[in-house]
Order: C-alpha cells, then structure tokens, then sequence
C-alpha cells in the first residue's frame, strides 16, 4: 500500500462497512479484476463484474493501473483482512431493509393512469396507488404528483418474490387514539367547585327521588292492607 493513495477511508479493515464510499488507486490489474489501494491495511479486490453494470470483456477496458477511482465497499473478512469493492453505486435500500411502516423519500420517475412509480433507490421503482396519493377523490395522478417531484410515503407493503414495493402519502397522515388525545389539564379551583356542587346537587336529587319512591310504595302498601281488611269485615256481615 503507497502513501500517495488520496483517501480519507478508515485503517482497518474492520472499519469498513458494506456500501461505505472510498477514494482508491488501480494498483494491480488481473484477468479477474483489479487491486485497489483505499488506505486500508490491505488493497481491495475490484472484480471484472463488479467494474460496472454492463458486461466486461477486458479489465482495460474500464480501468487502467495507477488509475483513480470511486468505489464502494461490498463485503469485508476482517479475520483474513479481505476486502471487496465495486464500482457500481449500491443501492441505497436493499430489500432486507425495507419494513412495512417506514417512511421513505423519492423522486417521481412515471407517472400512469392509476397511479405513480417512485425511485426510492430500491432495486425496483416503488408504487403509489392513486387511491393512496391524498384523502379524497383523485381522477389523475398529475392532480397531485409531477414527474421529478421529490415526495415523502409510508411503505404499507413490501414482497421480495413479486419485487413489489407499494406506497402511500395518505397514510403518512394516519394517526393513533394515543397520538390524537390531549393531555388532561388539572381544574382550576372554579371548576373543582363547580364539580362538586353538581355532584351533591345529584345526590340530593337522588335521595329525594328515592325518598319519594319510597314513600309511594309504603302508601301503596297500606291501601292493600285497607282493602283486604275491608274485603274480609264485608265477607264477616
């Protein structure tokens, strides 16, 4: 490793994490690949297939030696002090690492009848519905998103097997019972008394209308009692 390598990279290999972004020096060209010096303890591995997206035939034909490049970290072994670099950008989500329930930002890419594809820098542009766009009724998605537009949405599904990523703005408004409910205040000393007068004037509505009941069941008592007395002296003549 050279001392002339412009990097700002850690020392150690296990510093380095997956999809950390290095300065590097092309020191060693193989028919596999290229050493490249990023000022770690030891040089980095840049495989042919790892040089760009399209298919490589020649490790010249992408890189020469002594060459600077931009690479990024795929994988390390600090144990052997391995390291693996790339030169295409990763992706800035993999799929392992989109949840339901995160919230993600974007840029328009397309827009369809019945809704719009985000690039979320996922393997694959993620969707927004147009019933998912707002609250209330969108008759086209150019009501309310533009090609470019930088947008904010909540992942409400994710499926690996279909590369399926589907998105919602509406559901960044939803909220929960907790979320909603205002603090209680404490009541001041005119409400505490107001309180509790209409608490005693209750309770005194209560007895006076169980007092009542009361009493209305002990005259309805003695008017029985009456007429049985009355009934038996007229059986008695």
């Amino acid at each position: 490793m050279s001392d002339d390598v412009a990097n700002t990279g850690p020392a150690r290999v296990a510093d380095l994490r997956p999809k950390t972004q290095l300065q590097g020096k092309i020191k060693k060209i193989e028919l596999f690949g290229a050493f490249v010096d990023v000022g770690a303890e030891k040089d980095g591995l840049l495989h042919i297939s790892q040089l760009r997206k399209e298919r490589t035939n020649r490790v010249e034909d992408v890189v020469n030696l002594g060459q600077e490049v931009t690479v990024w970290v795929r994988k390390t072994d600090a144990s052997t002090g391995r390291i693996d670099l790339t030169m295409v950008e990763p992706l800035k989500l993999d799929w392992d690492e989109i949840k339901t329930g995160m919230i993600v930002k974007g840029k328009v890419g397309k827009l369809e009848k019945f809704g719009a594809f985000v690039d979320i820098g996922a393997e694959r542009a993620a969707f927004i519905h147009v019933r998912e766009m707002m609250s209330g009724r969108v008759d086209d998605p150019s009501e309310v998103l533009k090609v470019g537009q930088e947008v904010e949405a909540k992942v409400i599904a994710a499926d690996r097997k279909k590369r399926r990523i589907d998105l919602s703005i509406k559901a960044l408004d939803d909220f929960t019972p907790e979320e909603e409910e205002p603090e209680e205040r404490p009541l001041t000393a005119m409400e505490l008394a107001l309180r509790q007068a209409m608490k005693s004037e209750r309770g005194f509505g209560g007895a006076e209308a169980r007092r009542r009941k009361k009493s209305k069941a002990d005259r309805g008592d003695l008017e029985a009692v009456f007429e049985r007395t009355r009934q038996q002296h007229v059986a008695n003549k």
